[in-house]
């Protein structure tokens, strides 16, 4: 349960990153890439996306 949890984290963190490092694009975009890179549905993406707001973090 602990290495899930872990591996869980380390793909959040990773997602908000790729977002940060890639405003510049379109929100579709990115999705779509790090769907690609990641084998995960856009939905699952867009999940971990909403959990932990990115923009609060930054401001």
């Amino acid at each position: 349960m602990k290495r899930k949890n872990n591996l869980l984290e380390k793909r959040r963190i990773f997602v908000q990153d790729y977002v940060l490092k890639n405003q510049h694009k379109q929100m579709k975009l990115i999705v779509a890439e790090l769907s690609e890179r990641l084998f995960l549905s856009e939905r699952t993406i867009y999940n971990i996306l909403n959990q932990n707001p990115i923009l609060s973090e930054v401001a």
